[in-house]
């Protein structure tokens, strides 16, 4: 059908159960994931990222409040 009429098409992913799976996906050209927000949250967890927020909020703690 879809080679005979051209219909607009995107791909999918779903049942994705850990971040690789996303990136994964992402490299085949999938257009749309859907995901557990646990995996969403590992998507963005990083060691760096960790570090980096905890100095901004000690930094921020030491701005005078007016």
């Amino acid at each position: 059908i879809y080679r005979n009429y051209h219909f607009p098409t995107q791909v999918l992913v779903a049942s994705v159960r850990h971040p690789v799976h996303v990136l994964e996906a992402a490299k085949l050209g999938a257009d749309i994931a859907t995901l557990p927000f646990a995996v969403m949250e590992k998507l963005v967890q990083h060691p760096l990222t960790d570090l980096g927020l905890a100095r901004f909020l000690k930094d921020w703690e030491k701005v005078p409040k007016s």
